[in-house]
């Protein structure tokens, strides 16, 4: 017996022994990347204070606020360090933040990338929506002492041990800005994170490609990694309803997951999803997956070329619809993080959700493709709560039991662009209304049910 326990006792001490030995050297480089980009887009993107990022962004992890950094004002770089791991993220004009994991820094600030050139204009002396300059009509259906309670609801805390940081708020209805309110430090002019809500540009510019030819979404996809294999049946309809087959992970809090290989450790984050296998068939399994975007996002850049892909989302899209603070970030290959790292105030968030309200059209001009707008809003088939459509989120339910959905309290017919940190637009269309709301919550303490549910309370129909 005694020899039994004594064996037992060593099994136990040898697997806490491996398990710190793993996190000890999986979990640094997770840390310090995480910190150096997140400092580094923040400070320079977001022309934010490093100790508001620390009190803020840091708090998702634990000990992620104390992996010591260092900012360089002059060369616009952020390191951080910690135990032997030292991660350094640059800041490039026009481009935003870029973690450097293989490539030197200096071959990634030789890229030759030509920016798009910003309009010379005065938003501030145009009309909502294409500027900033808001009618002072009240509409008669709004009760706007109820839509302002709604709204400052979205900024009060609970619970002030687990605060929910909300930033800005910006509520539309039947074009209108009825609702808006900032944190302190925040404006409408103020970018702020989107996370995975630019996977939903990411489907914009995949529709601009098709409207232009030079995608079509049920070929194969052109992937150069999968022509002599089975992945080739993948078609880029797949891809846009994360349904590809392909082999991911998309865990934020275990530094083994395929997401912190492709966003920490690898410069070509698009090569590396396109790298993993096939696990199912294509077209029959669900999995969100921060991969198959950003082979999305490579997929335009090869199929329009890098003259016009650095120029396409600003010039095609953003400058077109008003939306003048917006910025995607590359990763150190040149290739847009079409998955999570794209920014924009949160009126240009707005604009971006009436898009979608309108069909894809913008003051009479057919943005998207024609009908782009149906197709993205159709459920993806292996979605088991239709909950999913291509790279935006839908509410429609379990087609067998419709109380079965992904958010309770929101109306089934909800458009949903959704990032990390309850960052969200919803659009409801039968009610003309785009509600957004973005901040920093790192736990499960702000309902955006609460939030929409209050806007629609205040709409007298």
């Amino acid at each position: 017996m005694k020899r039994i326990l004594r064996i037992l006792s060593l099994i136990l001490v040898s697997l806490i022994i491996t398990a710190l030995t793993f996190g000890l050297v999986t979990a640094p480089p997770i840390m310090t990347g995480m910190a150096a980009k997140t400092m580094c887009s923040c400070v320079f993107v977001l022309n934010r204070t490093p100790e508001s990022v620390t009190a803020k962004e840091m708090q998702v992890f634990p000990g992620l606020a104390s992996v010591p950094y260092e900012i360089n004002m002059n060369d616009s770089t952020v390191t951080t360090s910690l135990l032997w791991e030292t991660s350094k993220a640059i800041y490039r004009k026009g481009l935003g933040c870029t973690l450097l994991a293989e490539k030197s820094e200096a071959e990634v600030r030789a890229q030759k990338i030509i920016t798009a050139t910003p309009p010379s204009v005065d938003q501030d002396t145009i009309a909502w929506p294409q500027g900033n300059l808001l009618s002072e009509t009240k509409l008669p259906n709004v009760d706007y002492a109820a839509m302002q309670n709604a709204v400052d609801a979205a900024f009060a805390d609970k619970d002030h041990e687990n605060p929910i940081f909300t930033h800005g708020v910006v509520v539309v209805y039947n074009g209108k800005i009825i609702g808006e309110k900032y944190a302190e430090g925040f404006t409408y002019n103020s970018r702020m994170t989107g996370w995975s809500m630019t996977k939903s540009i990411t489907n914009a510019l995949v529709g601009i490609t098709v409207k232009e030819g030079k995608l079509k979404i049920d070929e194969p996809a052109p992937v150069s990694e999968w022509q002599n294999d089975e992945r080739k049946k993948i078609t880029v309809n797949n891809l846009l309803q994360a349904s590809s087959g392909l082999e991911w992970s998309e865990s934020y809090f275990a530094p083994w997951s395929t997401f912190h290989k492709m966003f920490i450790r690898s410069d070509d984050k698009a090569a590396f999803a396109a790298s993993q296998e096939l696990t199912h068939e294509p077209g029959t399994f669900f999995q969100y997956s921060s991969g198959t975007t950003n082979i999305l996002t490579r997929m335009v850049r090869q199929q329009v070329g890098d003259d016009e892909y650095y120029r396409m989302p600003y010039e095609k899209l953003f400058y077109k619809i008003g939306m003048h603070t917006a910025l995607i970030e590359p990763d150190a290959s040149g290739t847009f993080v079409g998955s999570s790292y794209g920014y924009a105030s949160a009126r240009d968030w707005a604009r971006f959700g009436l898009l979608y309200l309108n069909d894809g059209v913008w003051n009479g001009e057919q943005i998207l493709p024609e009908g782009w707008v149906k197709y993205s809003t159709t459920p993806a088939p292996a979605a088991p709560l239709q909950q999913y459509g291509a790279q935006i989120w839908l509410n429609k339910g379990n087609p067998a039991d419709t109380t079965q959905v992904e958010y309770s309290q929101l109306p089934h017919e909800s458009i949903i662009f959704e990032g990390f940190e309850r960052n969200i637009v919803v659009i409801i269309p039968s009610k003309k209304l785009v509600v957004v709301r973005l901040g920093v919550t790192h736990n499960n303490n702000f309902s955006v049910g609460d939030l929409v549910n209050g806007v629609m309370k205040a709409l007298l129909e």
